[in-house]
């Protein structure tokens, strides 16, 4: 990918998001027909937030995935304060204890920079972690091709050595399933950074939800139920990618 061509969503494409209110409402009245999605069979989902925002952000998603028979968790730290360096040791463990609980991995999802820690996770974690389920996750520029950037920038952080540190990650692939799940209506992060070109087994699903709408969204909760009941692709791929 051409990273020359990236670049934060505009301020229309912000307003966009202003329209979640109405998402979320249409999501309820949908709701009914997730009866029919696929059921687990016990299996562990460790669901991670967005920046700035913390379990409670994620609590529909995970009451939706206990009515499906699976071990919804919470991440159990607080809120997303984005310092992914002090968060990952954390998550690892995290992840590592509820794998061995469970006596077998456990899948991730993540929404925003949740995902990113997901992600990371899972790099690190091959063994202890079946699958990565992400919604609006950047995988490339870090905070740079995102609304949020100018937060990241305040508080001193460098876009620069950041984007280096993510393209060193990426030369080890992530060896389990990925899903990533992006939206061309996503306001806070460019939906091109969501494009995952650098490991082969990740399949990427559009949606046409805002970004703050993923996580409650009844067509992103149906993608999630039939993703974790069947597994993700194993080869790259690609559902609803329509052009870069």
């Amino acid at each position: 990918m051409n990273t020359h061509v990236l670049a934060p969503p505009g301020r229309l494409q912000a307003l966009r998001e202003l329209a979640a209110p109405l998402d979320m409402a249409r999501s309820v009245l949908q709701a009914p027909g997730l009866v029919t999605c696929p059921r687990g069979k016990g299996e562990t989902v460790i669901v991670l937030p967005g920046y700035g925002t913390g379990d409670r952000s994620t609590t529909v998603l995970r009451t939706f995935l206990r009515s499906l028979g699976y071990r919804a968790r919470g991440w159990n730290l607080g809120t997303n304060r984005g310092d992914v360096e002090a968060l990952m040791p954390l998550v690892q463990e995290y992840v590592v204890a509820h794998s061995k609980a469970a006596d077998e991995p456990v899948h991730l999802i993540g929404w925003s920079l949740g995902g990113v820690l997901a992600r990371e996770a899972a790099r690190d974690l091959p063994h202890q972690v079946r699958s990565v389920i992400t919604l609006g996750t950047p995988v490339i520029g870090g905070p740079r091709y995102t609304a949020v950037g100018r937060i990241y920038a305040a508080q001193g952080f460098d876009f620069d050595q950041i984007e280096r540190a993510i393209a060193e990650r990426n030369k080890t692939p992530i060896r389990v399933p990925v899903i990533s799940i992006y939206s061309k209506a996503d306001g806070i992060v460019a939906w091109r950074a969501a494009i995952d070109n650098h490991n082969p087994h990740v399949e990427h699903v559009e949606v046409s939800e805002s970004h703050l709408s993923l996580g409650f969204s009844s067509s992103v909760f149906r993608i999630i139920a039939e993703r974790l009941a069947r597994g993700p692709a194993t080869g790259a791929g690609s559902a609803g990618y329509a052009g870069r």
